[in-house]
């Protein structure tokens, strides 16, 4: 059976109509932050609640135990080396992993206070390191360690990748969530999902042109419906799969929603991978799913 929506003919363009939705895995209390490692072929990603970051091995199918107890990870990407780079929401700080297994803090402060709780990053080609930072993980022990917040607001922030100066990117969201830049970096993309929390607040992607180390421009690139944007990937030809309660949407560089990936889950974030870079890997609440496409995901750092 089909688990595409076509709403656009262009849609039969992506898609591999014989290609159907596989699980990979099942049995997370919430699953985010999909990282495919193309030299391991593996696929890594976060348990959120159950404080745990597992691994699928693609050559053989079996999943394990990355790593435990880690303050509820969430978001997940590498850098221009193949480092790991982590947000940990119950310890309020971006981590990277070393080569030799240890962990560096590059993000736990602005302006001398914690942050909230970083949620999802991504790194450009120059380095630098972006990362959303709303207030789920500090509102209850679910997904991380409820406490006070002491930043003004939720905010998008840049790491350089010299100095390490954190830097304030926007500081207009209601919930910063996932992130991602055009295939040749002229645009960040968004996503703020305060709808989850407050049914008045956003539930969209904001498309903003990216001046060096500043944004600029600011619009709403798609409404998000039903449900809320949360994680998302960009193909090479520019089009957004955007995690939606529904499934996966599929939206041209335009903003034009033209198809949809229906998934029996809610999803939470995708990440692309495989030996083609053509299979879209799913991380929806319980379960971690993944279809192959007939477009490949663009590359944003070494080996994803």
């Amino acid at each position: 059976m089909s688990c595409y929506e076509t709403i656009d003919a262009r849609f039969g363009d992506l898609i591999d109509p014989v290609a159907f939705l596989e699980t990979i895995h099942t049995g997370n209390r919430w699953a985010e932050g999909p990282v495919y490692f193309a030299d391991l072929r593996s696929l890594i990603w976060s348990d959120i609640p159950n404080d745990r970051m597992l691994r699928w091995d693609e050559e053989t199918g079996a999943v394990s135990l990355f790593r435990s107890h880690v303050s509820n990870p969430n978001g997940n990407t590498r850098d221009r080396n193949g480092r790991l780079v982590t947000c940990m929401q119950g310890e309020r700080r971006v981590v990277r992993t070393e080569w030799d297994g240890s962990i560096t803090v590059l993000a736990s402060a602005y302006d001398g206070k914690p942050l909230n709780s970083p949620n999802d990053v991504v790194v450009k080609s120059d380095g630098s390191i972006w990362f959303t930072d709303p207030n789920y993980g500090i509102i209850s022990d679910y997904v991380g360690r409820k406490g006070l917040q002491e930043q003004p607001g939720c905010r998008v922030y840049r790491i350089d990748p010299l100095s390490g100066k954190i830097t304030v990117v926007a500081d207009d969201f209601s919930m910063p969530n996932g992130l991602a830049f055009s295939p040749d970096e002229k645009h960040l993309y968004i996503s703020d999902s305060g709808f989850l929390t407050d049914r008045g607040a956003p539930h969209h992607v904001r498309q903003f042109d990216v001046d060096g180390d500043r944004l600029a421009n600011s619009r709403i690139f798609a409404d998000i419906s039903p449900g809320i944007p949360d994680g998302f990937r960009v193909d090479v030809m520019g089009n957004l799969w955007i995690s939606a309660w529904d499934g996966v949407q599929c939206h041209t560089p335009e903003g034009e929603l033209i198809g949809k990936i229906q998934v029996p889950e809610m999803v939470a974030n995708l990440a692309f991978g495989g030996p083609r870079n053509n299979r879209l890997f799913i991380t929806a609440t319980t379960s971690v799913y993944a279809v192959f496409l007939n477009v490949r995901g663009q590359k944003y750092a070494f080996g994803t």
